[in-house]
């Protein structure tokens, strides 16, 4: 099992659950969790007018993923990102990042179960 955690452009997301639900599905158990980050790495803030003097925010705006998967499923989930979230045919700088994380266990709480069959 791993834990699959994307940074995105927010506009992306639709671009992205979309090629998702084409290679995931919920017989296989996927979940997938969207919260709005901020940050910066290479890309930096926009350039912003504040009282007639021009600032850089210190922050862009993301949408964070964090998916857990079987292990199966972790390429087309990769996969399945990238081409949901990559803006053009090459790419352009701040179309995010994807980490993969092992995930030792999953724990359903309601029922007790373990493993991948609680994801």
């Amino acid at each position: 099992m791993k834990l699959i955690i994307a940074i995105i452009k927010p506009e992306r997301m639709d671009a992205v659950q979309s090629e998702l639900q084409t290679v995931l599905d919920e017989e296989d158990k996927y979940r997938l969790t969207v919260q709005p980050v901020e940050g910066h790495g290479r890309l930096q803030g926009d350039v912003e007018i504040f009282r007639g003097q021009e600032t850089r925010a210190k922050f862009v705006r993301r949408s964070k993923l964090t998916i857990a998967v079987n292990d199966k499923y972790v390429e087309p989930t990769i996969e399945a990102i990238i081409k949901g979230a990559r803006t053009g045919p090459a790419g352009t700088v701040g179309d995010g990042k994807i980490f993969i994380v092992p995930m030792d266990d999953c724990i359903r709480i309601r029922t007790g179960e373990r493993g991948g069959s609680a994801i």
